[in-house]
């Protein structure tokens, strides 16, 4: 069987799936739409291009960017309300797929809690299989910080987010869907990765996945057949 062959048959016969979130489920960086709307995107993104470069932590990027501009509660709860989510085409159809099959579902990301919410519940995930970082405000509404305590806050927190998993409800057979280095290093513990390009294609993602798709459809073949 080829590498190919094997993911394929993990994916037919997984007992959880945890998506990636930003250039995978939905077609935008969340973290890098936020910035555009509070009018810092070109300053954020060019702090992240650094950070990526430098070998910089996860965790230390995140506070950087975040530092940067301090989204507001109003702001946070604004922008989610004037900027819909933008799902990937036919994500929403390999999640029911999933779902019918009685697989688990879970949004694994480094974006933000509140972002990810309507994006869970417009793919039918629950909210209680969000596994995604949380901003903290002081009482007026003022960003303060990030929740360090969630596993997706530092670097290796997907591979802690499966083995979680794992520990809690038993799985034997997850699988992780992303377009990130993030994703890729969460298997093992997860038993297949699946690379995602539909959005954004990463070389380096590529080289590292044993199947690679740039489309839900090619994932959503083998669950109807």
């Amino acid at each position: 069987m080829s590498d190919q062959a094997e993911v394929r048959q993990i994916w037919r016969t997984a007992d959880a799936v945890c998506f990636d979130v930003d250039s995978t489920v939905i077609m935008e960086e969340g973290l890098d739409e936020l910035a555009n709307y509070c009018g810092v995107g070109d300053r954020v993104a060019q702090l992240t291009k650094e950070a990526m470069g430098n070998g910089m932590s996860f965790r230390e990027a995140l506070t950087l960017r975040l530092d940067l501009f301090k989204p507001s509660l109003q702001i946070v709860q604004k922008f989610v309300q004037e900027h819909p989510p933008q799902l990937t085409p036919g994500v929403k159809e390999v999640i029911s797929l999933l779902q019918k099959r009685g697989t688990a579902v879970y949004l694994v990301s480094g974006g933000f809690f509140r972002i990810i919410e309507p994006i869970a519940q417009l793919v039918g995930v629950p909210v209680e299989n969000i596994f995604a970082n949380k901003l903290l405000f002081n009482e007026h509404g003022e960003y303060e910080m990030f929740d360090k305590d969630q596993p997706t806050s530092a670097s290796g927190g997907k591979a802690r987010v499966v083995q979680l998993l794992k520990d809690t409800h038993g799985y034997k057979r997850v699988v992780v869907i992303g377009d990130g280095l993030t994703d890729a290093e969460a298997c093992p513990p997860a038993e297949a990765f699946i690379g995602f390009g539909g959005n954004v294609r990463r070389q380096s993602v590529q080289d590292k996945a044993k199947w690679f798709v740039t489309s839900f459809t090619e994932l959503a073949e083998p669950l109807q057949s």
